[in-house]
């Protein structure tokens, strides 16, 4: 344990009522919540950044220090639901133990040395979360990926990153054996499975004979941690580099300000491996000692999250908005969620309908907040404030985020601009090192003082951020700028809409104008098509301005979708302009 950190534990330690010296026994509380004060602290820019982090040994380990003194919290750190009903559960002190293991098959079976990169691509398996806490301990830097990549997407990933390992599952391994000649820096396969597969290692074989005992390497705060491919919706995905701080340390407020969270809390996020919300989740659910609850969902099915939050004690939710879209189609009054109390969406612009038809049925308020694969939290509504209803709330500490035109200048409460996130005099600690091997990326999203997000969005006088959509994503029509999110956000108001996605298409006067394409709710799918488009474009007339309506509809039975139930718009108008 750093020193700095150990001097904290040892005081709360001693200072607790009832300690005994010779026995070192501790009662309950108030160590957990010192700790975590600290760390929030740091957080939030009220003390420094230690030289020095480690999130394995000085978060993880601190927790399984308390429990072996006598702290048992009433949850396990990590909770796995199979797609048959298997289950896993691990302490803190036996996450500490397993990870140990295979921290020692990365570093003796596999040889990574610190600073080497790896990839790992693994579905929602106990595997995921073990290897993540293992290159923490080693020093390895760890390139998440999703289960659904392309041969052509893995050479890519591969070759940029230069990884020297790979760690995936059987449904992967022959598309990595298909291009692993055509990426040299590629040394080693580790296959997460109950059975072999020739020129692979096996990693559960490996884990089982590993040594529980390992050194954990004394980590930099600024060393690499973590490196995320961008979506590549312009060009090619670009590489985003993370410090052991950055996300090591940078989750404590999102975790207990945002999410909610504290050492009695089980948090379930329905987010695939591959994004970037499941490290938010390790780091702010472990930050606050909670406990993380992973069930093995295939795919997104409304019927099976629902039934998954009325069987187990889940208390804290967080989804990407499509999928409480789906969520509130259903009766939710068939199902009882006996210890849900708090409910989070990120990752997409969440319409105030959805949230309106959530507290309804529920009687749960839902919380947006807004990041990106660059940053940690930088926009929330935290637990506590005030929400306006699709404003995705104010700025988190410690970030100074503002609306700001392409030069880099404040713009005035109200008119539409950037988000821009201030990096200058100091630059954010919980913030990514830069574009990796890209500075020209790097210097490019900077203007002023200010990171430029990409996005677009206003800020009102209250200080509440209101999201217009990606930059990319924004529709000029006649000189009209049209925001999607506001038109998506209209059309979901109707009954005759279960989900929308809204882009730009060609058009030979205005440029471009407003497409929608619709899918509808199961009982208006006999209607008279042309009658239902006047309908709902004379309703999204009514709701917001006229000349936001969509001049073009399409019916569909379905939108593309990210694994983790985000729609992508992009692929629609790349169909729109024949990309």
């Amino acid at each position: 344990m750093g020193l700095w950190l150990r001097g904290v534990v040892l005081r709360a330690l001693r200072s607790s009522r009832g300690f005994c010296a010779s026995h070192g026994r501790l009662p309950p509380p108030p160590v957990p919540q010192k700790v975590v004060s600290t760390w929030e602290a740091i957080n939030q820019g009220r003390q420094p950044v230690p030289e020095y982090f480690n999130f394995a040994h000085d978060v993880l380990d601190t927790w399984s220090q308390i429990e072996k003194a006598g702290h048992r919290p009433p949850n396990p750190a990590f909770w796995w639901v199979g797609a048959t009903g298997a289950e896993v559960k691990w302490s803190f002190e036996e996450l500490g133990k397993q990870s140990r293991k295979a921290a020692n098959v990365l570093g003796d079976a596999c040889g990574l040395q610190p600073g080497d990169r790896m990839m790992l691509v693994l579905p929602r398996l106990p595997e995921w979360w073990l290897i993540s806490v293992a290159s923490m301990r080693t020093g390895v830097v760890v390139i998440p990926g999703v289960s659904q990549l392309t041969e052509k997407d893995l050479k890519y990933r591969l070759q940029a990153s230069r990884a020297k390992c790979i760690i995936t599952d059987d449904s992967l391994a022959p598309r990595v054996e298909a291009i692993s000649t055509d990426c040299p820096s590629l040394q080693t396969k580790l296959l997460v499975s109950d059975s072999s597969r020739p020129g692979w290692m096996n990693f559960r074989a490996l884990l089982r004979e590993a040594s529980a005992e390992h050194s954990c390497l004394r980590t930099q705060s600024r060393d690499s941690l973590a490196i995320y491919f961008t979506s590549g919706t312009t060009g090619a995905p670009k590489m985003v580099e993370h410090s052991q701080c950055s996300y090591g340390l940078g989750f404590v407020t999102c975790g207990r300000q945002w999410v909610a969270l504290t050492e009695s809390d089980i948090f379930w996020n329905t987010t695939d491996t591959g994004w970037v919300k499941a490290a938010w989740t390790l780091f702010s659910a472990w930050s606050n000692g909670a406990c993380i609850f992973v069930h093995e969902l295939p795919r997104v099915d409304a019927k099976v999250i629902l039934n998954t939050l009325s069987t187990f004690p889940i208390t804290n939710l967080c989804c990407v908005a499509t999928v409480y879209r789906l969520l509130v189609q259903e009766d939710l009054t068939r199902y009882k969620f006996q210890s849900l109390r708090h409910c989070s969406s990120g990752g997409e612009a969440l319409n105030p309908d959805v949230r309106e038809k959530w507290k309804l049925q529920t009687g749960l308020e839902l919380l947006e907040g807004y990041g990106q694969s660059e940053t940690v939290l930088i926009c929330a509504n935290l637990k506590g404030t005030p929400i306006k209803s699709g404003s995705m709330g104010k700025a988190v500490p410690p970030y100074d985020v503002q609306i700001v035109d392409d030069e880099g200048n404040i713009l005035p409460r109200g008119e539409e601009g950037n988000i821009g996130v201030r990096v200058r005099p100091i630059r954010p600690f919980c913030f990514f090192n830069h574009y990796l091997d890209n500075p020209e990326k790097t210097a490019a999203t900077e203007k002023g003082d200010f990171y430029i997000t990409g996005d677009r969005a206003y800020m009102d006088e209250d200080g509440y951020f209101w999201f217009m959509g990606r930059n990319d994503d924004v529709i000029n029509s006649s000189s009209y700028r049209i925001g999607p999110v506001e038109v998506e956000s209209a059309l979901a108001e109707h009954p005759a809409v279960l989900e929308s996605a809204v882009v730009s298409s060609p058009d030979p006067i205005r440029g471009e104008v407003v497409k929608a394409f619709i899918v509808l709710s199961p009982e208006y799918s006999s209607h008279d098509p042309e009658a239902l488009t006047r309908e709902l474009q004379d309703h999204v007339k009514r709701v917001t301005a006229p000349y936001k309506y969509p001049r073009k509809v399409a019916f569909v039975s379905e939108l593309p979708k990210t694994v983790s139930g985000k729609i992508q718009r992009s692929k629609l108008r790349n169909q729109e302009w024949g990309r």
